[in-house]
């Protein structure tokens, strides 16, 4: 089993990719949890960190939300370069030119609270399987039926997982 790393309170690893999704920054909390020096990670896939464990349709509902001028929050589980785990709560909004073009996305994650990890593990694991299973379509029917069960939205109920247990944080 991979070892884990936790993010502290005041960890916030930020980075910013242009529109392809390659990295043009991260700083020194980016450099020091993913473990790619910068020269190891400019230019290339922001997917770099990216954990098998993450279903997908993550990344899908990522994607359609900042391409059409809105932020995402999601909880995002990432490997660094050495094969160690470390949970996130993620923050990813456009940037803009002074036309108000997209010219690339920023993102900010920080120190996950514990209930969402316990929650969102679940129900990646849940949607790794479906995806498996029936790709992207069957991937999408399992997380809007368990939106509808819990009679929330997917901004909703991240947003309150991670408020929740905000006094108990991931470590």
């Amino acid at each position: 089993m991979a070892q884990e790393i936790f993010l502290k309170d005041n960890t916030l690893i930020t980075s910013k990719t242009d529109l392809k999704g390659m990295i043009t920054y991260g700083n020194s909390d980016f450099v020091q949890f993913s473990g790619f020096k910068e020269d190891e990670f400019l230019g290339k896939p922001h997917n770099l960190v990216r954990h098998q464990d993450m279903p997908r349709i993550a990344f899908k509902l990522l994607w359609e939300n900042i391409q059409n001028n809105k932020e995402f929050f999601a909880f995002v589980k990432n490997s660094s370069k050495d094969k160690k785990i470390y949970w996130v709560f993620a923050n990813v909004t456009p940037s803009y030119d002074d036309n108000n073009k997209i010219i690339g996305y920023y993102s900010v994650r920080r120190r996950p609270s514990k209930d969402g990890v316990a929650f969102v593990s679940d129900l990646y694991a849940k949607l790794c399987k479906a995806e498996s299973q029936g790709g992207m379509k069957a991937s999408l029917k399992l997380l809007q039926d368990t939106l509808q069960e819990a009679q929330t939205t997917y901004d909703k109920l991240v947003i309150n997982l991670q408020e929740l247990g905000k006094t108990q944080g991931y470590h």
